[in-house]
This record gives C-alpha cells, structure tokens and sequence, in this order.
C-alpha cells in the first residue's frame, strides 16, 4: 500500500512536527523600543503560536490587480536558486515566486503535499515516485516534463546548491519514467525526503535557464511571477505569469525591497509603505504581534545563535576557547539589553514548543568556568584574540558592546565588525568563513530537523558555516536520517547533549520568523524553509 507523505505520519510521529517552517542564516537583533499600540496581554505562548495568526476565515471574494510590495529579510543577490540559500532568510521568496515548488510543506495539516507536482508517493521511504501535472510549462513555454526535473536537479547538485550534501549522498539513481514521472532510489531510508522537492532543489529551473552555465543564467520558471527588472540593493520587479498553472495571479506585479533593521521593515509596514515583511528580532516580533498584524508564525530551534569558527588557524578551533566564550557570555542579560527581555532566551538547541523537546544539563553562564578555560588555552599559546562580526543598526550595536564586555571580563581581546546588511553577513559566515564569533541563527525547524543539522554539523558539509567536526555528532545525525518515534527523539536528545559539550557555536535561544502583513493583504501561503507562496495573493 502506498502512503501519503505526511508528517504527522511519517515527520510527526518520526520527527515531529507542530511548528515550524524556518530556515535561518545570517541574522540580526533589532530591537523596536516603543511600547505596543495593541494587544499588550499576549503571552510568550500566544505571541509564539505556530501558523497563520490574525486573519478570519472569510476574507471575500479576490480582487484583481495592484502590486504587492515585500519588504523582504534579505536579498538573494542572484535568481538562480544554486547560488544562494534559497530560503525565506536569504531572499527565497522570490525565488519561489519565480520557480514555485514540487511540494509544499502545510503548517495547518502538518502535511507536505503536491504542488507543482501532482503527487510524491513510496513504500518504503527508499523508492520515491514523483509524478507530474500534465500541461504544465515554464514561462517560455517549454514543458515542464520529467527530463527537466532530473535537468534541474542535475545542475542544481553540480552546481553545489544549498543541501547538495544530503542529495549526492542519499540519491542513488534519478530517472524518469516516460513525461511524467520521475523516480528517486535512495541509498537508504529518508523519511523527510519530501522537504528536499518542497524547498530549493524543489524549485525546477528551465532547461534554457542553465543551458549556457552558471554564467550565462537565465531565470526561468514555472512559477506564478517572471523577472522584470532587478536593480541591486534597491528592488526586484517581477510580473504575473499568465500562464501559471495554477491559475492566472490576481496581482499584477511583486516589489521585493529590502531595508536596514527589521524595526524598519515594520515602521514601513505600519505606514503602508510596504504591505509584507519578514521579521526575526524578538522585540519587534512581539511588537508586531501585539500591534495585531496578521501574518505566518514560524518559531524554531536555535533562532539566536553565535556561530565560532572552528576552522584551523581560527580561535574556536581549540575547543577550550569555544567553550570559555560560551561560558562567558549570558543569554538572558543580552536578551535583556537588547531585546527589552523579548524572546526566548537559553542554551537548549530546540525549540521549547517542538515535540521533541527535552530538559537537559546546559552549558550556562560561569565566568570562572569561563576564565579558567581561556587561561589553559592561552598557557598553550593562544593570544586570546577574536573577531565579532554582526550588523550596523542600533541594538546589533548595543548587543556587540554587551557581548564584547561579557568576553573582555573575562580575558578576551575582541575586535568587532559590524556590517551593512544581511548578505554581507551571510558572505562572511557561509563563503568566505572570515569571523571568529558571528552573529547568526540555525533555525531548526520542526518540519524536518534532520536536514538542518546535517548541512550545518556534518563534516563534510560544503554548507557548514563553522567547520565544525565531530565523528560522534556526524553518526548520530546519520542515524537520525530514518529514524522515527522514540528513538528519533532520543537521537535529538544525544544531538542536544554533544553540542553542549563540545560547542559548535554559542546557543542563545529559540526564536521564530514572523512575515506579518496589512489588513488589505489576502491569500498568501506558505512552504517549508519560510517561503511564502504569493501565487494566490492578492490585495483588497
């Protein structure tokens, strides 16, 4: 018998999922000082609710026309989905609305479901079964069959896109059957698979796109919207394809525009300047929320986050300088500082609303642990320097100057760098590796644990953002891929245990997305990985 492909029956039960959909990279912690305008008796677990927050259930017939303007997290600098991370954090949004996706990842029904596809079907969670819509095209009205999904895929893993680890080391063999089907053998069970063909190797690029190289890239989709015009740093435009699978958008055009702190990001949606945003400071987060904007909650694991370089040469490659600066700095005090106590501060990896979360020993704030730690390291030659790289707005001020009190108390010398924006924080953590403490997030989401750990932890990961390795942490990640119910849980748990131990980075507590949007802002939807799906929005 064949199975949907749920994660309430293959995720849930086996990973566990209530959540999230989230994906982080680079990150920032804007804060917003002023006081709530609205409904200031929210609790941590009502702010924090997982889902669509704030809409009602009848919201009218739809309207057509208009431009939909997003000021989004972070710019994608590039449409071809290969050379970035092609997920809400860094600009996937309008990758998706170029591309669309083979899945989608439901939050409501805790499901992933066909999209682009018409259906994803297996047995035994190693043979996977994709099947097409008949008549589907890309927007330069080639069709969208099964040679130019395995096409895509292909130049998508030659091309070393985002989670190329986990497909070349997982897919055994790709090839389709006749126009519309493909078949995926795996080299062992994968339970959360589907995530893959819902998120950014999901997004199925013309044969055309790619035809003359990564050079000479055309973006060309399938998706709900086409490019326009991209003028860096300042806007993408993209129109509506009226050829959509899904039926002709409702807008006529999305704006994707990116500004400097997300406390900007909400003054300019508050004002009508922009009409959806994507937030993940904790006091503008709950700000938003308590000011009643509707919009896609998505709280995760490991949403605040210092990444350590563990490369040679680098500080945190000793794991006595690793574990002095996690030691040394308090999460609740820099919570307190530059969040107004927003958030959920704490050194646990999970997310407290995740399933399969658990309380264990944490490696908390000790400042004699702390000292005692970076004067063993320094007696072995260690000058006890660093570099903290974060962003240039107020409160990322305030928290370098927090952080590097917090480290100099102690005994480290701390130069700080504070850069313009999100993209150039994620070029210095994730290409060039040039940082020894860096502001940052992993965002595990609850949807499919597994992937996010993997491409961050394991050794061999070309995604890996600290060059963390640890044969112990890649075994445990490596059994996690099929496991399920308690013993997935237990494998969480031992995954949670050695991070405290051996420090890969500097955990500072869950945390979530919010991508709020005004009142006359209708049928948004959304995927895994924080992408939102703007094929059916339109605006009142």
């Amino acid at each position: 018998m064949r199975n949907r492909i749920t994660t309430r029956t293959r995720v849930a039960t086996a990973l566990l999922a209530t959540t999230l959909l989230a994906a982080g990279c680079a990150g920032s912690s804007d804060g917003d000082g002023d006081e709530s305008s609205g409904d200031s008796s929210l609790g941590k677990e009502e702010i924090y609710a997982a889902g669509v927050v704030g809409t009602s259930e009848d919201e009218g017939d739809p309207k057509t026309g208009g431009t939909l303007t997003l000021a989004d997290y972070s710019e994608a600098r590039s449409l071809d989905p290969t050379k970035t991370i092609p997920n809400g954090a860094a600009g996937g949004n309008a990758l998706a609305a170029v591309y669309d996706v083979l899945m989608r990842y439901d939050q409501p029904s805790n499901a992933f479901e066909p999209w682009l596809a018409k259906s994803l079907t297996t047995e035994d969670n190693i043979t996977w079964t994709l099947e097409l819509r008949e008549g589907v095209s890309f927007s330069d009205g080639t069709p969208l069959d099964a040679n130019a999904v395995v096409g895509s895929i292909g130049y998508y893993m030659q091309s070393a896109g985002y989670n190329t680890l986990l497909l070349a080391t997982n897919i055994k063999d790709m090839r389709p059957e006749g126009a519309t089907k493909v078949v995926f053998t795996l080299n062992q069970a994968w339970i959360t698979f589907p995530n893959m063909l819902a998120s950014g190797p999901g997004m199925i690029m013309a044969p055309a796109s790619y035809k003359g190289g990564a050079e000479k890239f055309t973006p060309i989709g399938a998706g709900p919207f086409v490019l326009d015009e991209y003028k860096p740093a300042e806007e993408l435009l993209l129109n509506a394809n009226p050829d959509y699978w899904n039926g002709k958008p409702h807008l006529d055009a999305v704006r994707f525009v990116w500004l400097g702190s997300d406390a900007d990001r909400l003054s300019s949606l508050a004002d009508g300047t922009v009409d959806v945003t994507n937030i993940r400071a904790p006091q503008t987060l709950e700000k938003a929320r308590k000011d009643g904007f509707a919009g896609i909650m998505a709280p995760s694991g490991l949403g605040g986050l210092y990444w350590l370089n563990n490369r040679e040469g680098r500080a945190g490659s000793d794991v006595r300088v690793r574990q002095a600066i996690n030691y040394a700095i308090d999460p609740t005090v820099v919570a307190e500082r530059v969040n107004g106590g927003a958030g959920l501060p704490g050194r646990n990896i999970y997310s407290p609303s995740a399933p399969y979360f658990a309380d264990i020993t944490t490696a908390d704030f000790d400042v004699a642990k702390a000292k005692s730690l970076l004067e063993e390291a320094k007696a072995d030659g260690y000058d006890g320097k660093l570099t903290y790289i974060g962003q240039s707005d107020q409160a990322s001020q305030t928290q370098a100057v927090t952080v590097e009190a917090m480290l100099e108390a102690v005994g480290f010398e701390v130069e700080t760098d504070l850069l313009r924006n999100i993209a150039d924080q994620t070029q210095r953590i994730y290409v060039t590796h040039d940082y020894d403490l860096a502001v940052s997030a992993m965002s595990v989401p609850d949807e499919d644990p597994y992937s996010r750990l993997s491409t961050n932890l394991n050794s061999q990961s070309p995604q890996n953002p600290s060059g963390y390795s640890n044969a112990d942490m890649d075994a445990l990640i490596a059994k996690l891929q099929g496991a399920s119910g308690d013993e997935a849980t237990d494998l969480l748990t031992q995954i949670n245990e050695l991070w405290q131990e051996t420090v890969p980075g500097v955990a500072m507590g869950a945390g979530a997305f919010f991508m709020p949007w005004n009142e006359d802002v209708h049928g948004i939807t959304s995927t895994s990985e924080t992408l939102l799906l703007l094929g059916g929005a339109w605006k009142g």
